[in-house]
């Protein structure tokens, strides 16, 4: 295993062909039972989209740096700017991450009774003058959304169940959104723009950037690999929840972002998140391989919050943080 899967979804979209539905489910169930990601080409979302939305983070990121801080994620709302070198370092370094964001999560009403049930929900910050780049997340959004809920009914086919034996999980999601800015540099590949990690959610769909830099580490080789990806295409990966809902049948893999080419590099990851109240536990006769289910379980919610406060630093931490746009 040294490269990407490649799986073609479009008989995804054209029920009527039984038989290359068949064959594409087949695939797709491979490509994560064995390495958790793929890259998918015949997906629905517009290449002018995808094209608008990577223009539309760039000028996001090149804003003035003290506006950019005015609109910082605070404690109580994971929601806006996240400076470079703000997040607890990575472990076994003394340099945090490499890279700068800002966090977009899906809007609820300021009167919606599960604002008071977790910080996670409510509406997001944005900057002045921004409705190209508010425009552009939501329509591309919006087509997350959809081709989440055609790979979670290929997913739910797969292991046995009804084609929407996932939606209801959805109706008031925790999905969200990074935007992220990778600066440019060419310092080793020790130096992570975003330190070996497994995603928590169900999945995260990624527009590849064309400068690359994402590596991941499949379980058969246990060796990383870069994520190369065609033009046109979308990485998808499996996270902890869907890992787990399939009683370890699908799988979570480490991955990484290097960023060592000189060049500034920007990606939007989404990130399908099930309801607040949502308990995952694993279906034991989802993993063909396993009598009985595994010892695991995941309360959306609480994982959702748990990671956003054990992230957050001190303020002493924040102080000897290194920021390019300081030092």
């Amino acid at each position: 295993m040294n490269s990407l899967p490649n799986v073609d979804i479009s008989a995804l979209y054209e029920s009527y062909d039984t038989a290359a539905r068949n064959a594409t489910l087949s695939s797709l169930e491979q490509a994560y039972h064995d390495t958790g990601f793929a890259a998918l080409v015949g997906h629905p979302i517009p290449a002018t989209l995808i094209t608008e939305m990577r223009e539309q983070v760039r000028l996001l990121f090149q804003r003035p740096l003290a506006e950019k801080r005015s609109l910082c994620i605070s404690q109580d709302n994971y929601r806006g700017y996240i400076p470079i070198g703000f997040f607890t370092p990575n472990a076994g370094s003394d340099e945090a991450d490499y890279y700068e964001g800002y966090k977009l999560h899906e809007e609820i009403s300021l009167g919606h009774p599960l604002r008071t049930e977790c910080s996670l929900y409510g509406p997001n910050k944005w900057p002045e003058n921004s409705d190209a780049l508010q425009s552009a997340v939501s329509a591309y959004w919006q087509h997350c959304d959809q081709l989440r809920d055609v790979l979670l009914s290929a997913f739910a086919e797969i292991v046995g169940q009804k084609p929407n034996y996932f939606q209801n999980w959805f109706d008031v999601s925790l999905s969200n959104m990074t935007l992220l800015h990778y600066p440019a540099s060419e310092r080793s590949g020790d130096h992570y723009g975003i330190h070996p990690h497994k995603d928590t959610d169900m999945l995260t769909i990624l527009a590849p950037d064309p400068v690359g830099g994402l590596m991941l580490r499949p379980k058969q080789s246990g060796e990383w690999i870069n994520a190369d990806a065609l033009e046109n295409t979308l990485i998808v990966n499996v996270g902890d929840m869907l890992e787990i809902w399939s009683n370890e049948y699908f799988t979570s893999t480490p991955h990484k972002v290097v960023n060592t080419s000189g060049l500034e590099r920007y990606s939007f990851p989404y990130f399908a998140v099930p309801g607040y109240d949502t308990l995952i536990r694993p279906e034991p006769t989802a993993n063909k391989s396993k009598d009985k289910a595994v010892d695991r379980e995941m309360h959306c919610g609480e994982v959702s919050a748990k990671i956003w406060s054990s992230n957050w630093p001190d303020a002493a931490a924040i102080e000897n943080r290194y920021d390019p746009y300081i030092n």
